[in-house]
């Protein structure tokens, strides 16, 4: 990157802090060019040299979240990956506290942010989000577990709408609970054992009359 290119990506980032400094202050649809500008200490011309709109910016500084996000978890995506292609079954159960804590508190850190996406998802491209996390985490694993194609659909559901749905009610109460109660939570509602220890073939395993 030379220098033009790194004090354009600096700007850009200055902007995107900016934008999400006062979307933890007021609803998107209130925030002005302007007040971007002051908060990130650029004039209009600059704003308009990386952007057209605010909406511009607002798709810009969700990329920027995602790369944050990452900066949550200790654990090597790289090894992750593989983890999930090579690693035994019994060892791909990612609803634990070393997943859920660091992804709790990133919606604790950023609660404007997600209740906004929680309100608007098409607006926040919120459904994008998930379907990269399928993507490039649940459907793999359920591909290790032979599960078809219908039935991932459901399952990916399930867990989403499940987790998601208690996060919406902890960021209703503004994060009232702590992280590692709300994780508890999760892990009691989403396994059958309700401790986190199950091993994802069984959670996986299809239901027929042999094991009801």
């Amino acid at each position: 990157m030379n220098k033009s290119e790194s004090k354009y990506f600096n700007t850009a980032i200055r902007m995107d802090k900016a934008f999400l400094s006062l979307l933890e202050k007021k609803d998107f649809e209130y925030i002005t060019i302007k007040e971007i500008c002051d908060h990130a200490e650029v004039n209009r011309s600059t704003f308009y040299l990386h952007y057209e709109t605010t909406r511009d910016l607002l798709m810009e500084t969700l990329e920027y979240i995602n790369s944050r996000f990452l900066g949550y978890f200790t654990t090597d995506a790289v090894a992750t990956i593989e983890k999930i292609k090579s690693g035994n079954l019994e060892e791909l159960i990612f609803i634990t506290p070393r997943y859920l804590i660091p992804y709790l508190e990133f919606i604790r850190d950023h609660k404007r942010l997600f209740t906004a996406a929680l309100t608007r998802p098409e607006e926040f491209h919120a459904n994008t989000s998930f379907q990269k996390m399928f993507k490039h985490l649940f459907n793999p694993i359920l591909e290790r577990f032979c599960i078809t194609e219908t039935e991932k659909s459901y399952i990916l559901s399930f867990y989403m709408n499940g987790i998601m749905g208690i996060a919406a009610e902890w960021l209703r109460k503004d994060c009232a609970e702590s992280v590692e109660a709300i994780t508890s939570l999760i892990i009691k509602y989403t396994l059958p054992t309700g401790n986190g220890i199950m091993p994802a073939c069984q959670i996986y395993k299809p239901v027929n009359e042999g094991n009801l």
